[in-house]
C-alpha cells in the first residue's frame, strides 16, 4: 500500500513537457553572411596593402610600368569594394547612401590617377611629390571601407 501512494506521489510531481523549442540566437545564414563579410574586409585590407607597396616601388622608380601597374592594383581594390558594397546593401536594405560615397570616392581617386599620371609621364617629378600623391589615393581608398 505504501508502494503504490509512493508511486502516484512521484508521477503526480513530475511534471510532463513536451518538446522544448530552442531559440537560436543567430540563424545559420546570418552567421555565413559574418563570414563572408569578415573574409571580404580581409581581402580588401590585403589588396590595400599590395596598392601601399606598388606606390612605394612607384615612388622609388617612376616608370610608367610601375604606373600602370600601381593603378592596376587600385583598379582591382576599387572593384572588390564596389562588390563588398554592393553585398552589404543587399542585406540591409535600400539604402544608398553608402554607394554614394563609394562612387565620389572613386571619382576622387580617378582625378588624382589622373594627376599622378600626369606628374610621372612630365618626368619632373620628385620622389617625395609622388609619396604624396600616393599617399592621398591611400587616404581615400581607405576612407572607401571606413
Amino acid at each position: 500500500m505504501d508502494i503504490r501512494r509512493i508511486q502516484e506521489t512521484s508521477r503526480l510531481q513530475t511534471p510532463k513537457t513536451g518538446p522544448r523549442e530552442v531559440e537560436a540566437s543567430t540563424t545559420f545564414s546570418a552567421l555565413m553572411q559574418d563570414k563572408r563579410e569578415h573574409k571580404g574586409y580581409e581581402r580588401l585590407q590585403q589588396k590595400l596593402t599590395l596598392v601601399e607597396e606598388h606606390g612605394q616601388l612607384l615612388a622609388e622608380s617612376q616608370t610608367i610600368e610601375n604606373l600602370e601597374s600601381y593603378k592596376e592594383k587600385i583598379k582591382d581594390f576599387l572593384k572588390d569594394a564596389l562588390d563588398q558594397s554592393q553585398q552589404l546593401e543587399e542585406k540591409r536594405g535600400f539604402n544608398r547612401r553608402g554607394r554614394t560615397k563609394i562612387y565620389k570616392v572613386v571619382e576622387q581617386v580617378d582625378a588624382k590617377l589622373l594627376e599622378l599620371t600626369n606628374t610621372v609621364i612630365s618626368g619632373e617629378s620628385r620622389r617625395l611629390d609622388i609619396l604624396d600623391q600616393v599617399g592621398e589615393i591611400k587616404g581615400m581608398l581607405v576612407n572607401v571601407f571606413v
